[in-house]
């Protein structure tokens, strides 16, 4: 599996409330919440997002409520994948369960830029910046983590075991 797109760079502490502001969860639509995904810290970003784009963070990206919204947005929204220094345990969690690829990499955290355009292996971790030719190891994703994304999360992986 792999996610290819541009960057949205943010700093640290980017907590769930700037990612879905508390204010839109009166709806549990997924579509809907990617409407406002960012709205508080980067009021174009939904304008601009396109499917499979890269967002690149710093230290303790998702810190603050256990909203599961946080990442759905982001998901729905088109984000492939979100790479960070670290990820608050809770979203950390959270992304896996609905299927969206994360990975913690300090390296790559520093060394991409907003606007590079960036192709991420989760097979093996490998963060490729396309813009300046340069490659970080991230960790690779466990057999069974690429198994609850490629599914598109966790209900759905446990729903196709079922069968």
């Amino acid at each position: 599996m792999k996610a290819k797109g541009h960057v949205f760079k943010y700093g640290d502490n980017v907590d769930t409330d700037v990612i879905i502001p508390a204010r839109y969860l009166n709806s549990f639509d997924a579509q809907e919440l990617a409407g406002h995904a960012m709205a508080d810290i980067d009021p174009d970003f939904v304008k601009k997002v396109q499917p499979g784009d890269i967002i690149v963070a710093n230290k303790n990206f998702g810190c603050g409520s256990s909203r599961e919204h946080a990442p759905l947005c982001l998901k729905a929204a088109g984000v492939g994948c979100i790479i960070a220094e670290t990820f608050a345990r809770i979203f950390y969690r959270n992304a896996i369960n609905i299927g969206l690829p994360i990975i913690e990499c300090p390296e790559a955290a520093a060394g991409i830029e907003a606007g590079d355009e960036v192709e991420v292996d989760f097979d093996s971790g490998r963060i490729y910046n396309l813009t300046k030719g340069t490659e970080f190891q991230g960790q690779a994703f466990p057999e069974f983590m690429q198994k609850l994304i490629a599914a598109g999360g966790l209900v759905n992986y446990t729903n196709s075991k079922k069968k």
